[in-house]
């Protein structure tokens, strides 16, 4: 079996409010050419950090290895300057991450983004780099390219944004693939599309994969190779088969035990808090100089439901199907057409000030938990600021015992995470934050 890339006793850690914190203690294991290797744990386990390690996009100097090697093609990559690790960027490996929405630039088209990564490591031309991003698009089962193909990031869907993330990842035929919980954020239908597509791939290009997940049931579908990783350490590693059918840790027993779904009795009731009536969320086609309206998307189109008051109502559907539309014409953070009824309050009859007091009572978490947390601010500030807006009359000791109780409910101690920014955190971190 050839090895593609070996790493050897790497250790991670960063400076933080001037005290080392090591987070990766002393891992070592291979990728093989064409396999896929999976990494799986719990979030905070230092999953990513070892992924970012290969490419060196860590925050360095405030990110250090206090050991270790990372050999691809005869080199140390941790050696390379940045200079030289430029070069196997985005050529000789490269990477997707769980949150697509911050990997591509709000400012450049989908055609731009993609020639850009071409043109950087191939002399061609730009039009001989449009004909090769239509045929990655084509390739990634991208739908109504020579529409998508001049859209921006904010106009594509998760999956949509996801397709075209790895589309760019391919573009220079790299020997590995890095795939950040690419599937997380994405529905149930589009989780297997993408997984079956990066199979595909795989294939036919002959790519390693080095895959990150917290996911067992994900990994089982995509992997040749697990090593089951917690607090820093790899517990365990060895083929597929052996991890499921074999596990010797107690941590990979606990992580295959807890993949069986428990059957849960819901309480249902009568009273509804939330009546959606002949909803319409409709998006303008706009074309020629004056922007002439020619015709609608029709994002939400005539839907009407009732939720009631203690339930958990699942909205299901294919990325781009309108679901989250459908939300954000709830929470009147775009224009809609319908009755939107919640706790007997008629939410298109409301002025500024009487929603700015509905809205504490209807909240969101999003899809992209790093582009809703303001990257300025500290963890403590960002919990605090809901409160500084419905519930003026805490004093600062109420205030920020509610914020300890809060996170301290999601799962995260007050006196590490107050003061940390979200960059700190992983992506299921950042998700409790929010």
């Amino acid at each position: 079996m050839n090895t593609l890339i070996e790493i050897k006793n790497l250790s991670v850690g960063f400076h933080s409010q001037g005290r080392p914190n090591d987070v990766v203690h002393s891992i070592s294991f291979n990728i093989p050419k064409g396999k896929t290797v999976a990494i799986v744990g719990e979030s905070g386990s230092g999953k990513t950090v070892t992924a970012l390690s290969i490419l060196k996009l860590l925050p360095y100097p405030s990110a250090f290895h206090k050991s270790g090697e990372i050999i691809f093609n005869n080199n140390n990559l941790l050696s390379l300057n940045e200079h030289e690790i430029q070069k196997v960027r985005g050529k000789n490996i490269t990477a997707i991450f769980q949150e697509p929405a911050t990997s591509l630039n709000p400012l450049h088209t989908v055609e731009k983004q993609i020639n850009e990564i071409i043109m950087l490591h191939s002399p061609i031309t730009y039009n001989q780099a449009t004909k090769k991003t239509v045929s990655l698009l084509k390739q990634v089962g991208l739908e109504d390219i020579a529409q998508r193909i001049k859209a921006y990031s904010h106009e594509l869907s998760g999956g949509q944004r996801q397709r075209v993330m790895i589309a760019m990842s391919i573009a220079n035929n790299p020997d590995l693939l890095i795939a950040d919980e690419p599937t997380t954020a994405l529905d149930v239908t589009i989780q297997l599309q993408i997984l079956d597509l990066l199979k595909s791939i795989q294939q036919t290009m002959n790519m390693s994969i080095l895959y990150i997940s917290h996911d067992l049931t994900v990994v089982q579908k995509i992997a040749d190779y697990i090593c089951i990783m917690k607090d820093g350490n790899i517990v365990e590693q060895n083929t597929k088969e052996n991890i499921f059918a074999f596990p010797q840790h107690d941590y990979t027993k606990k992580l295959i035990s807890s993949q069986t779904k428990k059957k849960m009795t819901l309480t249902t009731t009568d009273l509804p808090i939330l009546k959606v009536k002949n909803l319409k969320v409709w998006y303008p086609i706009k074309k020629g100089i004056l922007k002439k309206v020619i015709d609608h998307v029709k994002a939400v189109n005539d839907i009407s439901f009732k939720l009631g008051k203690k339930q958990t109502l699942g909205i299901v559907g294919e990325s781009g199907s309108g679901k989250t539309s459908l939300v954000m014409a709830l929470l009147k953070l775009i224009n809609s057409k319908g009755n939107i009824i919640f706790d007997d309050h008629s939410l298109e009859k409301q002025n500024k000030k009487n929603l700015r007091s509905l809205r504490k009572k209807i909240q969101i978490v999003f899809q992209d938990p790093y582009s809703s947390l303001s990257p300025r601010m500290t963890i403590e500030q960002i919990v605090a600021e809901g409160l500084d807006i419905h519930e003026k009359s805490l004093s600062i000791n109420e205030k920020i015992l509610k914020i300890k109780d809060i996170l301290e409910t999601v799962g995260l101690n007050f006196e590490e995470v107050s003061n940390r920014y979200p960059h700190e955190f992983s992506g299921g971190q950042r998700q409790r934050i929010a």
